[in-house]
């Protein structure tokens, strides 16, 4: 659905939209799919849940508003949030999106994610194993060490791992229940890789507009 924004205090993290049904819908800067400034007279597009506004994307800002006759056929392929470098994906997933299974990721958001957390659990479990190489423990006893931070490095990436490879289900217009096939021995994880590798939707579907940086 679509709105404007009617308020917006930044110093609490909540506001008001007015949806283009007429009614009046609640939010919190946690509905927000995007790092980027909002205030009275933005565009959104948002799904409604009773009187709350959840999943929410600009389509429009105020300082930039196009009049609505020429807007119509434009929104529906305006791309969402911000194209970044494969780090500024990586960064993005294990903060602001750590937890989030509701928007869309494109194919360079989900292989910067997956090449950073491999190479950083490569250098943690690197890192135990020196620590555990210079105490002895490789002689005799269990490298507790590397054991140890290895478990932790996974799992601190386990949820921001669903959730990026459940964002990436969406921009190709799939369910991110489709993550389940992961339980499926053998061919479960080749169909989800090969999920990974399709190209992004390019139009806005139903988990939100296409992503920054994909050619429409």
């Amino acid at each position: 659905m679509r709105g404007e924004v009617l308020h917006y205090d930044d110093n609490i993290g909540q506001g008001f939209i007015s949806g283009d049904d007429g009614n009046r819908y609640s939010f919190a800067r946690a509905d927000m799919q995007q790092l980027q400034p909002i205030g009275k007279g933005t565009r959104v597009d948002f799904a409604a849940k009773g009187d709350y506004a959840q999943e929410i994307f600009i389509v429009e800002s105020a300082q930039a508003a196009t009049p609505p006759a020429q807007f119509g056929r434009f929104e529906a392929a305006a791309p969402s949030g911000e194209a970044l470098g494969l780090f500024g994906y990586f960064k993005r997933a294990i903060t602001t999106d750590y937890v989030n299974f509701r928007a869309r990721a494109r194919r360079k958001e989900f292989w910067g994610y997956m090449l950073f957390v491999y190479v950083g659990i490569a250098l943690v479990v690197a890192v135990g194993a020196v620590f555990d190489a210079a105490i002895g423990n490789f002689d005799s006893e269990e490298p507790y060490l590397t054991i140890g931070l290895g478990a932790v490095a996974w799992l601190a990436i386990i949820l921001p791992s669903i959730a990026v490879m459940v964002r990436r289900q969406h921009d190709i217009g799939l369910s991110g229940w489709f993550y389940l096939l992961i339980l499926v021995p053998y061919i479960g994880g080749l169909i989800l890789f090969v999920f990974s590798l399709i190209p992004s939707q390019k139009h806005e579907n139903k988990w939100g507009p296409v992503p920054a940086g994909v050619k429409v």
